[in-house]
């Protein structure tokens, strides 16, 4: 393919409305017109006649990489790439190209930045109406009888308000494309539904909301003694491509996604109403650029995923064998449309202004493409020299010879032009299928088999009830169509929960152990050299345990029993390390994110789209703010949120309404207490659950007849046994709360009795208890934390078991402590301790035995168990922490 767009035609396939590229292109610097991208570079590096000015190079701040908290305790250094990111130039972001759109609506909003609407208010209710009213609703809300004693909008009717939506300043056009199969009919018009993949890019590229997420340059990052793989930019292959690169590229490399979905309704942009489908089945396809940091582009809020096409799904009047070829072919010839002139860039280059709207000189390769394995299959078709022994138009027999060589048929592969382009690199191993899906259809079905349905049912609805994660009230044996969502949380548990079971063995048990890490490990955002070994000992591991899930009669298929692990996503894992190295932690590519635009993408066509930008741009000019999204060098702390609410809320405070998004984790509400270390952060209600309450009664409320003990041994403990105060149990009170959260999403219970919950409802916390220096000195007041944060009443439990020491599990296990009084009385101690003292919320999980007892249940299993399972799956953070030998 040269410099214009080729394959318009080919022999078929028709495909109409097709646009040639452009034959030459300018110097962004001097205007001067040259052959080509590579004659303008020639032009630039010309010592003699150059017109960029060497000294004008200009590079942006650190990358994400590099911004480690203050308690970082290694080193970490960093290596850019010599010769990569340079800049050609000044440019225009895109909101700055807003202003350039129509010169007399220009001259307009230098007087009424929402121009053509009255004034920002109008804009308000424009958007309300377009988003919320059908085109008959709105004109009828026009025609109240309201407005005749009160001004009308400027807009007379819902034509022209939708008009003027239309004809504000918009990204990237969709177009219409209709193909044709020769010789090959259809019910209905193959209808493409499609945007230019550059300009998408270009638009993501020069978008200021990620000013400050964006990345530019190749560069390692080393923390301590050992190389860090986290971002694209810090893997192998970002520095592979730029060295293939000019001097002075920008690399910009795309990471598609699609899902092949049926659409069982869909929305009426025209008219904003909802219509059934009618059996719609689509295709959508998305982009992004790896150059966006992956914490951002992974958030749905931050928009940093587009739309590019709706491949259509036809049904051909052939046979059924060959439909799905058919599909094959169409599939790969609409990409070759959508991302012809990408394919051009990531040759030659194509000049683009970035986020700061500087020109760089960009490359466009393809480096990740997000697919479960069917997709993957769809994509990765190699054809080796089956084309030059069979004409590939004679579909019946071109399709038995690919059949026989495992091929697809597709004979034209829309990546086979793209440079850098090889899908054994670009399809990366997918987590949310390849992981959680095969979790859900192989392992659960493994432990069914062994523990039994009722067992296993019996187990997980016994679990303590914990906020913020899935209870199985039900069990998990009834559910036939499982999400992944309940694939993973039912992840979090089965190790605990099958441990012990009748009919497994030790090494049945670890064999799932072994595969949940390995799982678990692949999903962290950074990886290094010894984690990767890490991951692989996992699936080493599993594959040398495996057997006992065969010996346990645990693969079983419709014709009985399997004794093999023929499983094509298993196949997989064994990618996951290469594909770490090259293109950074696979958490950034998992279907996750993409999963869920299907439900929305048929509605950000134009008109949302544009009205979100227009938005933006009318409060920033508005208010005199510049269009550049200046970049903010922020104190170290990890934040995570809308890159949109970030900029709005640094540059405009009290407009972030404006723009709704997840909270930052720095927004520590109305309460807030950050712990001695500022490892984490908590939040109480500032109106406490009881206001007011005697000793005696907290004692009879919670069952805690020792409470008025412990405190007063706490409170003299801290104050070294010097009187300090005059309070005293006997006639003062206390407040109490029944829960509380640990930024920034662990909520924490403490419930007393009460008729749903006769025991209480309590969580468990690992806590690391102050030294010395919390402790007030003799003869001063009492410790400030006294009176000013909350305290927590606790009972401990004691390790008798390390996860070297657990034969079964392979995890800590903890039992209840009892003591027992001078009367013989048994009873659990308890302590109180700063509420900064807790960690994270951990979960216990009772240890069942070989045969559960039927008493146990939901509302009393952290009451009536002495021994339990600290889950080491909880969550990634503990699971984490558990591995880094930090516990």
């Amino acid at each position: 393919m040269g410099s214009e767009l080729e394959g318009c035609t080919a022999t078929g396939l028709e495909i109409r409305n097709c646009h040639s590229g452009p034959t030459s292109t300018k110097c962004p610097n001097c205007g001067l017109e040259f052959a080509s991208n590579l004659a303008v570079v020639d032009h630039l590096n010309d010592q003699t006649h150059s017109c960029w000015n060497r000294e004008s190079t200009y590079r942006l701040p650190i990358p994400p990489a590099f911004q480690r908290g203050d308690n970082n305790r290694e080193e970490v250094t960093g290596q850019y790439h010599p010769k990569s990111g340079y800049i050609f130039g000044r440019g225009r972001n895109i909101l700055q190209e807003m202003e350039d759109h129509d010169l007399d609506q220009k001259r307009r909003r230098a007087i009424n930045p929402s121009y053509p609407f009255v004034d920002q208010a109008e804009w308000q209710l424009a958007e309300f109406l377009v988003q919320r009213l059908t085109q008959t609703d709105i004109n009828k809300f026009l025609k109240l009888d309201w407005f005749k004693n009160r001004p009308r909008p400027s807009f007379k009717s819902a034509d022209q308000l939708f008009g003027w939506i239309d004809a504000l300043p918009s990204g990237p056009e969709w177009q219409s494309t209709t193909l044709e199969f020769t010789n090959y009919t259809t019910a209905r018009p193959i209808k493409l539904i499609w945007r230019d993949g550059l300009e998408v890019v270009k638009d993501l590229f020069a978008n200021p909301i990620f000013s400050n997420h964006m990345m530019y340059d190749p560069h390692i990052v080393t923390t301590g003694s050992e190389r860090e793989y986290g971002e694209f930019f810090t893997a192998n292959m970002a520095f592979d491509i730029q060295n293939n690169l000019p001097e002075g590229a920008t690399m910009v490399p795309i990471i598609l996604a699609s899902d092949k979905t049926p659409v069982t309704c869909y929305r009426d942009l025209r008219r904003n109403i909802t219509r059934m489908s009618g059996g719609l089945e689509m295709h959508p396809v998305f982009l992004t650029i790896a150059n966006i940091q992956s914490e951002v582009r992974m958030k749905a809020t931050a928009h940093a995923w587009r739309c590019v096409a709706f491949i259509p799904i036809p049904k051909f009047d052939v046979h059924a064998d060959f439909q799905t070829l058919l599909h094959a072919r169409l599939f790969h010839k609409c990409m070759d449309m959508i991302f012809a002139k990408c394919k051009v860039a990531a040759r030659v280059g194509e000049y683009m202004s970035d986020s700061m709207g500087y020109i760089r000189h960009c490359f466009t390769p393809l480096v990740a493409y997000t697919a479960d394995l069917p997709e993957a299959q769809l994509i990765a078709c190699l054809i080796y020299d089956l084309c030059k022994r069979v004409d590939p138009w004679n579909v019946p027999l071109f399709q038995r010879e690919a059949k026989a060589l495992l091929l697809s048929g597709v004979h034209q592969p829309y990546w086979r032009d793209w440079p850098h382009a090889d899908p054994s690199h670009f399809l990366p191993g997918e987590l949310l299928h390849t992981c959680h899906k095969y979790f859900g259809d192989h392992p659960l079905k493994w432990c069914k088999e062994v523990v039994g349905e009722d067992e296993l049912d019996a187990r997980y609805k016994a679990h303590h009830k914990r906020v913020g994660t899935r209870h199985f009230g039900s069990g998990v044996s009834h559910i036939n169509q499982m999400t992944c969502r309940e694939h993973r949380d039912i992840e979090r548990t089965i190790v605990a929960t099958v441990a012990g079971a009748a009919n497994t063995t030790p090494d049945f048990i670890h064999a799932i152990r072994f595969l949940t890490e390995f799982i678990y490990q692949a999903q962290s955002p950074v990886h290094t050299d010894s984690s990767i070994d890490a991951m692989v000992h996992s699936l080493h591991m599993f594959h040398t345990l495996k057997q006992a899930i065969l010996d346990a009669g645990a693969r079983r298929g419709k014709s009985g029993t399997i004794d093999n692990f023929l499983i094509p996503k298993m196949e997989l894992f064994h990618s996951f390390a290469g594909s770490i190295r090259d293109l950074g932690g696979l958490i950034q590519y998992s279907a996750d994110v993409t999963r869920n635009f299907t439900l929305q993408v048929v509605q950000i066509l134009n008109r949302d789209e544009t009205m979100r930008r227009f938005n933006l741009y009318t409060l920033l000019h508005s208010h005199g703010t510049p269009l550049v999204n200046a970049i903010a060098i922020e104190d170290n702390i990890v934040t995570e949120t809308d890159p949109t609410l970030a900029w709005i809320a640094r540059v405009l405070p009290g407009k972030q309404n404006r723009f709704h998004g997840p909270r930052p984790v720095r927004n520590h509400f109305l309460k807030g207490i950050l712990s001695v270390e500022a490892n984490a952060a908590f939040h109480v209600t500032i109106s406490p659950d009881r206001k007011s309450l005697s000793i005696t009664d907290l004692q009879s409320i919670y069952s805690l007849p020792n409470f008025g003990a412990v405190l007063m041994e706490y409170i003299n403990d801290s104050s070294q046994n010097t009187p300090t105060t005059a309070w005293t149990c006997a006639r003062d009170s206390v407040r109490t709360w029944n829960k509380f959260l640990v930024m920034p999403s662990q909520i924490v219970q403490a419930f007393p009795p009460s008729e749903t919950f006769p025991m209480g409802n309590c969580d468990a916390v690992l806590v690391q208890l102050p030294g010395n220096d919390a402790i007030a000195r003799k003869g001063q007041t009492l410790p400030h934390y006294l009176k000013d944060s909350p305290l927590l009443y606790v009972q401990y439990f004691q390790i008798t078991a390390t996860p070297t020491e657990d034969a079964s599990a392979g995890m800590y296990r903890v039992k209840r402590i009892y003591h027992q009084d001078g009367t013989g009385r048994i009873f659990r101690p308890g302590s109180i301790i700063p509420l900064t003292a807790v960690t994270c919320a951990v979960e216990l999980i009772p240890m069942y035995g070989s045969k559960m007892d039927r008493m146990i249940n939901a509302t009393n299993a952290m009451e009536i168990c002495d021994e339990y399972y600290l889950n080491t799956f909880s969550d990634k953070e503990v699971f984490n922490t558990m591995h880094s030998g930090l516990m």
